[in-house]
């Protein structure tokens, strides 16, 4: 469960996780669009922002998902949680970290590991008085990849307001508050998976606007190294072929845009280290404007965040070994 959202127009999120990579072509971007209509939705899903891996076509394995969220406060306050998942020798890994904008390392300074199944953390804002991290995920049930699909809460209470629920018994823990706690308008703008594979074949779901239907993402990469012939690159939404690069040798980095929902999103890719062996993953962008015209050059990238003007992102980065 994620509460209703609310764009923002104050604290910035996604620029904490762009790679370098990402920052280095804003000279590459290409003026191509290709549109994906409504009516090729994949149909009705569940609240929040999801992104369920479908490893019948991927042969990549998610090596952790770290998911952004942003809040805003009944007194027009704003508040970041960043949660993510993590696999683990023996069992998966769970951190919240919650940022209320009173420093400028937020997320960092207040990153909580969560090492045990069920607990809760308190302790008092600078900002926003008490916070409260409570969860439970004993009885959560896992698949491939570190995130669980059910059987788990995750929630965020923030001077008696819920800041954030997540998983699908966060409502039955609500229950046990006062009727006095409120809950607040809340949404994802950011999400990035890290997944491991010699081969560059990655499917995920993602939502690009607020009230707009889930998609299924594939990025699927041909052909390796300098000599490789009739390399390619190939990204369907939805099962339509919507990006198609060749020759990848020249074409490794590059810029496309897209309409999903009738909104523009751009998708951006740099996988020069992955085919040419340079140690690093392989990086795919997708991100969603909310005007044809505010084209998002690297340089305003900042002041669109800060502002709240962009629309959801998210990042999947590709490695051949963990």
């Amino acid at each position: 469960m994620v509460s209703k959202a609310k764009k923002s127009r104050h604290l910035s999120s996604n620029h904490f996780f762009l790679p370098p990579s990402m920052k280095d072509f804003a000279s590459c971007f290409s003026e191509h669009a290709v549109k994906v209509s409504d009516t090729s939705c994949s149909g009705s899903s569940s609240s929040g922002n999801s992104s369920a891996v479908d490893h019948t076509a991927a042969t990549s394995v998610v090596s952790s998902v770290t998911s952004l969220y942003r809040t805003r406060l009944s007194a027009q306050r704003e508040l970041l949680v960043k949660v993510t998942w993590a696999k683990g020798q023996l069992n998966p890994l769970l951190s919240v970290a919650i940022d209320d904008g009173s420093s400028a390392n937020g997320l960092e300074e207040n990153c909580h590991q969560l090492r045990k199944k069920k607990g809760s953390i308190s302790y008092i804002s600078v900002r926003n008085g008490e916070v409260g991290l409570h969860w439970d995920i004993s009885s959560a049930n896992f698949g491939a990849g570190p995130e669980p699909s059910d059987g788990f809460y995750i929630a965020v209470v923030v001077d008696s307001e819920f800041a954030l629920l997540l998983g699908d018994l966060s409502e039955e823990f609500a229950k046990r508050f006062d009727e006095g706690e409120l809950m607040v308008e809340c949404s994802m703008v950011f999400r990035r998976e890290q997944v491991v594979g010699d081969a560059a074949t990655h499917t995920t779901r993602a939502r690009f606007r607020e009230g707009g239907e889930e998609h299924e993402i594939t990025i699927r990469c041909r052909g390796e190294g300098w000599d490789a012939r009739e390399s390619e690159l190939a990204v369907t939404v939805d099962k339509k072929r919507v990006v198609h690069a060749r020759s990848l040798r020249w074409n490794f980095r590059g810029n496309q845009t897209i309409f999903i929902d009738g909104a523009p999103v751009d998708m951006m890719w740099d996988v020069h280290d992955w085919w040419f062996g340079g140690g690093s993953a392989a990086v795919f962008m997708f991100r969603a404007r909310s005007a044809l015209e505010s084209r998002l050059w690297l340089e305003e990238e900042m002041l669109y965040q800060e502002r709240g003007a962009a629309g959801f992102s998210l990042l999947i980065q590709a490695f051949k070994t963990p």
